[in-house]
């Protein structure tokens, strides 16, 4: 499952890829079938596990991936270890959320990218996000969980600070909300029928795509999208018009 739209990303083969909090590691494994090069970083050796098994499992449905292989680092948002402007393009999906201080992250992704090169980030919708807190005080209290609800300009003013452009915004995983109400009302933690039925349907649409619910899923997600999705460019360093000799004396 994808939240951001690689189209606006804009990747080209051979372009370094960071996919910074990567999880599972899907966006990084989507660069690879593009034919970037791909890290993927997190703290957590479970998501880094999961990562390289999810890059064996698309090799085995898809055949070898041609970026090559994954790359996956163990690293913190706010201390990336990354040379500055190294990246081409940078992934930050539904990880700022998570991060107590996100200011020194949001100034580590924006020194790590290359003059000219493209952030995309993605954080829980304000509206969607607000009903899981009321619903469950696990759903945000928990180790590891969200340390706030961000809203939109909020987000996009903290990046705007740290010298980046705002390129593009659009919400995302309009099928997703009720799922996670309906798991925050029941138990986060609890294996409930109900919910493994949502979840059996979200991994079926996955994977069929079937064209009702992408109709449905198109109508609900500008209401009650779960993901707020926005793009940054690094402005590229602008060029020095070159000075006369009378001009730089006077």
């Amino acid at each position: 499952m994808l939240t951001v739209d690689y189209a606006r990303l804009g990747i080209r083969s051979g372009e370094l890829v960071l996919d910074v909090g990567a999880g599972q590691g899907r966006h990084s494994i989507e660069a690879l079938r593009l034919g970037a090069r791909a890290v993927a970083v997190d703290m957590g050796e479970t998501a880094i596990a999961a990562a390289r098994a999810g890059e064996v499992e698309a090799w085995r449905l898809g055949g070898p991936l041609a970026g090559g292989r994954l790359v996956a680092v163990r690293g913190d948002a706010t201390r990336l270890p990354f040379p500055d402007g190294c990246a081409d393009r940078i992934v930050a999906a539904e990880v700022m959320e998570h991060i107590p201080d996100d200011s020194a992250a949001m100034a580590e992704l924006t020194r790590v990218l290359r003059p000219g090169g493209v952030l995309a980030v993605t954080v829980p919708r304000r509206l969607p996000e607000r009903i899981c807190w009321a619903l469950s005080r696990d759903y945000h209290s928990a180790a590891g969980g969200h340390v706030r609800i961000y809203r939109g300009d909020r987000l996009r003013r903290g990046f705007v600070a740290q010298g980046l452009r705002c390129i593009g915004a659009h919400h995302a995983h309009g099928l997703h909300s009720p799922y996670w109400w309906l798991r925050c009302a029941l138990g986060v933690d609890r294996d409930r029928s109900l919910t493994r039925l949502y979840h059996r349907f979200l991994v079926w649409d996955l994977m069929r795509r079937p064209w009702l619910t992408r109709v449905l899923d198109g109508a609900l997600t500008p209401l009650i999208g779960k993901s707020l999705v926005l793009y940054f460019e690094r402005p590229a360093v602008a060029a020095v018009a070159p000075v006369a000799v009378g001009d730089a004396a006077a």
